[in-house]
């Protein structure tokens, strides 16, 4: 006779492991601790085997039964119920395994060895708070240009143009690491090339008259900051390179003696 849900709800534990049938190989096993699992009990290839359907009160007699139909369903179909979820599970953490936050990091891990820490910091923070909550858990294989570009919109909607089109040069190269990893066959960001607002262009203040530069080497001189920021600030205009050129230079590159 099929199980009911007062039978089930007041199937009370005994000494020893006890067992409410129901119908088509689903039962209740109840522990003498208490504790109440759905299981269905079938034959595959010749063998007796169980399958778990979840545990009582989470899993009601619905639920199983309709977990039992399915479990029925695969065996019609000739598959063994236990080994599809075996493969589902494999399947699951294969997507985890590659999603765009894994391989982001992994990406990060290598190439930031060769960054300073504000730099490497500021990429992570950037996927972090920027990219990680829309498409970090997806899988990186099936990432769309699309889906990539409406995360960077909500960048641009917060008027943060600049860092969306960052962003997306990060992207790119996390994607490019992942094709040449075996893990992505296509690089998304490269279809999104001129679907952003385009970074509005500002003019560096700068000395057009060489009168001025007198000037400003006195100003230089009256400088009250730190020290190693007067010292550039004095190299500048003698070695004519970028600021961050001047910033990362080693000893070896000045010739003292020239």
């Amino acid at each position: 006779m099929p199980l009911t849900d007062t039978a089930v709800r007041g199937a009370k534990p005994e000494e020893k492991p006890r067992r409410l049938y129901d119908s088509r190989g689903l039962y209740l096993e109840v522990s003498p601790a208490g504790g109440r699992w759905w299981r269905l009990k079938y034959r595959f290839g010749g063998k007796e085997k169980r399958l778990s359907l979840g545990t009582y009160p989470d899993t009601s007699l619905r639920d199983a039964r309709d977990r039992r139909d399915e479990a029925r369903r695969l065996l019609a179909a000739g598959t063994d119920p236990a080994e599809q979820r075996k493969a589902e599970k494999a399947a699951g953490a294969d997507r985890a395994a590659n999603s765009f936050e894994v391989i982001a990091r992994e990406w990060h891990a290598l190439r930031s060895k060769t960054w300073s820490q504000i730099h490497s910091k500021n990429v992570m923070d950037r996927f972090v708070r920027d990219v990680f909550p829309w498409i970090g858990a997806k899988p990186v294989a099936e990432i769309t240009a699309p889906e990539l570009l409406t995360a960077l919109r909500k960048l641009e909607k917060r008027g943060a143009i600049e860092s969306a089109h960052r962003a997306l040069q990060c992207c790119g190269q996390v994607f490019r690491y992942a094709i040449a990893s075996g893990r992505a066959d296509r690089n998304p960001a490269a279809d999104l090339r001129g679907a952003l607002e385009p970074v509005k262009e500002t003019h560096r203040a700068a000395l057009t008259d060489p009168g001025s530069v007198a000037g400003l080497l006195k100003a230089i001189d009256g400088y009250s900051g730190r020290p190693v920021t007067k010292a550039a600030l004095r190299l500048a205009p003698l070695l004519f390179v970028r600021p961050g050129e001047l910033r990362k230079a080693e000893w070896s590159e000045v010739d003292l003696d020239s």
